[in-house]
């Protein structure tokens, strides 16, 4: 059985809601899902410029989830950008 998963402060307010191409329906692009825990990391060090140990510490985890959590949400995030896919911001 898994260790359950630690609860994460995230502040984020998108939830349910879509980032995508101007001009395109929704159900013509592929979905990109960014759950609220990546799209709280990219807001701290990438918007407010926190490094990843003030992350950590707003978000209650380990600098090393910070670093897996902004990779992850970096690379949906380029990904969705480079191909014109939507991303869709949503809770695990």
């Amino acid at each position: 059985m898994p260790r359950p998963k630690k609860i994460r402060n995230c502040q984020c307010g998108l939830l349910g809601q879509a980032f995508k191409p101007v001009g395109r329906p929704m159900i013509d692009l592929k979905q990109i899902t960014l759950f609220h825990d990546e799209l709280e990391v990219l807001r701290l060090c990438d918007l407010e410029g926190l490094v990843q140990e003030e992350a950590g510490q707003r978000m209650g985890v380990s600098r090393g989830t910070v670093q897996r959590l902004l990779a992850s949400a970096r690379q949906k995030t380029a990904q969705a950008l480079v191909e014109g896919a939507a991303l869709v911001f949503m809770e695990e």
